[in-house]
């Protein structure tokens, strides 16, 4: 009723003046409201804790959300240490076990994550103590138990590996190395090996060194007053004990000189990953934080309208969406223009980028488009108002980065301020397309199309942790080396034979394989069990929480598929292609059956020289495969399938090769597509007398 009395009021007034108002003139807008920011209380610990609260009664619900606020440090031979201490807190206590833990968050209804950086929890208001009970037990008392950090070790290093063939992981990798620099704690890479360098020993140091009140920030919103979050705190924290935290001295930044391309090879992509990026001098609440936030959103931030959306999607069709971010950070921020493109695209994609970057530090934005992003921001800012905790993220910023008390107060004022001629002089600050990190992760056969925007006219290679790689080109096979060589030395490795003749009498010893192994997908482990039996049996089950999901099984003559569709039966070329993968050993058969196969050189997988051999089956299209020169095992194989979205390219990479019998079987396998994994095999076994009833 008070906002519509407000209304009739401002409507009755605008009626009684209008005979004074000059119609000719557009009216001058009014100056940009102060904002009314919810208020926040903050008071601090005798350990040095610094407390902000933010009341909120609305809910019966309480959160809080502990920072840490040191140095970041480089880890050196034990990098993702720090990660995986984060995690580890929460894995068990002095009183309490992980399932002891998650049993007493979960009997709440509670959540509670740790972190490197502290910790995030919540809980309905009349849990409190429950909650706080549970959080200060896990913050005072850790243990880090030994087999949580190998579980933990274990599933980072799959990440590790997963990322090798997920173009979007690479760029990740490589951007950050190539931005910061790898002496640089923000260009850091973990690696499988400095993972599995971690040790309980490694994360009770970084613990002991890091995890302390003085340094701490805790943010308390919900359904609590002061004086009794002043009571909670200092009963559950009252005890960490403070001390001296080192502070890392952050090296200095230095951006590229000149335009400089680099590649990384993804074997079998269809698209291009790109990135435009370098580093930038821009700290939190600076004077041009703003402004310069205007500006990028207007090249390519939140709204559609950006130019880069509207050139790279709209007008040329080259990708879904092309976007930019200029981050603010209080040591070093980035600068960032990325899409996604088809491979025939990349280098018009390039062109594209460094265009709209040119044009922005050269002409004025249109009012219009000045307009639209303003009031984007404007909006988006009233609507995160509506969340006490955007209030206590404030409270926040203004304490750790020392901002003036009415920063975000006046944030809209600012906003309203900034005109075009400082959108131009934020675009030629921080804007710099001839001093740019042209960043593509691809197929390498794009990558001479790019040699035209490096400053030296010379793309530099790099691999998946950011260090200088050869250039992949391929190279002719040794004169007189065939396919059918190539097949018969992967033979004599897999049977582990000296001569054909020994090998082939092994094989025709070989009657059945079985591998069982394990995958997650979005934190989902699934289970894969395949079933082989000589001449040409085939099952293959994959489950999920003991749930088969998909099913395939092949009787020698008739093909089977089960999943969520149905039952469906074989037919055509799903059949034909079924009758080989069906095979024990079908680098044996591929002549048999008429198949072409092509030996097109050599070129590295992985680091490793591999003869790559394209297999032409007399159904569908061509595959790709990669066996290693000096070790004759398969390394990689790359298959192209056609589907009503368009050509669907499949990279599988095996490794971790280990006897079973008298034969080598690879116990890893790294799948790339549509969807990717790492599949690890928990167990490999011959000849265990496989029933011929499960291909039935």
């Amino acid at each position: 009723m008070k906002k519509l009395s407000i209304l009739f009021f401002c409507v009755t007034l605008a009626v009684s003046v209008f005979a004074q108002v000059d119609r000719s003139k557009a009216p001058a807008p009014g100056p940009a409201p102060k904002i009314q920011i919810g208020e926040s209380e903050t008071f601090t610990l005798e350990n040095g804790l610094k407390v902000i609260l933010v009341e909120n009664h609305k809910r019966p619900v309480i959160s809080y959300s502990l920072t840490l606020d040191y140095v970041p440090f480089m880890e050196g031979e034990i990098a993702g240490n720090a990660s995986l201490a984060g995690s580890l807190l929460r894995a068990g206590t002095t009183s309490k076990n992980k399932e002891q833990i998650d049993k007493s968050i979960d009997f709440i209804g509670a959540n509670f994550s740790t972190y490197a950086t502290g910790f995030y929890a919540s809980s309905l208001t009349k849990h409190t103590d429950k909650l706080l009970g549970i959080v200060s037990d896990v913050l005072l008392n850790p243990t880090f138990p030994k087999d949580q950090l190998e579980a933990e070790k274990k599933k980072t290093i799959s990440g590790i590996q997963a990322g090798k063939e997920d173009p979007n992981a690479i760029m990740s990798n490589v951007s950050k190395a190539l931005r910061y620099g790898k002496d640089h704690p923000y260009g850091e890479i973990e690696t499988e090996e400095t993972v599995a360098n971690v040790s309980v020993e490694s994360c009770k140091e970084f613990y002991n060194t890091y995890f302390r009140p003085n340094i701490a920030y805790l943010v308390i919103v919900g359904d609590i007053t002061k004086a009794e979050a002043e009571k909670k705190v200092k009963k559950y924290f009252g005890a960490w004990q403070q001390a001296e935290v080192p502070m890392a001295v952050m090296p200095e930044v230095k951006g590229p000189e000149g335009t400089q391309v680099c590649f990384v090879p993804k074997t079998g992509a269809v698209q291009s990953v790109i990135n435009v990026t370098y580093p930038v001098d821009l700290k939190p609440g600076a004077p041009d934080a703003i402004p310069s936030s205007v500006m990028n959103n207007i090249l390519g931030g939140g709204v559609f309208s950006g130019r880069l959306m509207q050139n790279l999607r709209e007008d040329k069709a080259y990708t879904y969406g092309a976007r930019s971010s200029l981050s603010t950070d209080q040591y070093v921020g980035s600068f960032t223009a990325f899409a996604s493109v088809r491979n025939e695209v990349t280098d018009s994609s390039v062109t594209e980028f460094l265009y709209e970057l040119d044009r922005l530090t050269k002409e004025p934005v249109s009012k219009d488009d000045l307009s639209l992003v303003k009031n984007s921001m404007n909006g988006s800012f009233a609507r995160a108002l509506e969340s006490p905790q955007t209030v206590a993220n404030f409270a926040l910023n203004i304490e750790r980065y020392k901002l003036p008390k009415d920063y975000y107060a006046n944030y809209l004022a600012r906003l309203s301020s900034v005109s075009i001629e400082e959108v131009k002089q934020m675009a030629q600050k921080y804007i710099k397309p001839n001093n740019s990190l042209v960043i593509v992760v691809g197929n390498k056969d794009v990558a001479k199309s790019l040699e035209k925007f490096d400053a030296d006219g010379e793309v530099t290679f790099y691999d998946f942790y950011g260090n200088e790689a050869d250039a992949t080109e391929r190279k002719p096979a040794p004169e007189g080396m065939t396919a059918q060589n190539v097949f018969d030395n992967f033979v004599l490795k897999f049977t582990q034979s000296e001569d054909m003749k020994s090998a082939l009498k092994k094989i025709k010893k070989l009657k059945d394989i079985t591998t069982k192994g394990t995958a997650s997908i979005q934190g989902n482990e699934i289970k894969m069990v395949t079933y082989q039996k000589a001449p040409n049996l085939f099952s293959q089950s994959i489950m999920v929480q003991g749930n088969v999901i998909q099913k395939q099984t092949f009787d020698g003559k008739k093909g089977v598929s089960i999943s969520f569709q149905g039952r469906k039966e074989m037919e055509g070329d799903d059949l034909k292609k079924m009758e080989v993968q069906a095979l024990l050993v079908p680098e044996l058969e591929y002549q048999n059956l008429g198949y072409k196969s092509t030996l097109l050189g050599v070129e590295p997988v992985n680091g490793e020289d591999a003869y790559v051999v394209e297999i032409t089956a007399t159904v569908g299209e061509p595959s790709t495969h990669f066996y290693s020169v000096e070790r004759g095992v398969k390394l990689q194989e790359i298959v192209t399938a056609e589907t009503p979205n368009g050509a669907v390219t499949t990279v599988q990479s095996f490794d971790d090769f280990k006897d079973v019998k008298g034969y080598v079987f690879a116990h890893k396998m790294s799948i790339s597509g549509p969807q990717s994994l790492v599949i690890e095999m928990d167990e490999v076994k011959v000849n265990s007398n496989v029933s011929s009833d499960l291909f039935k």
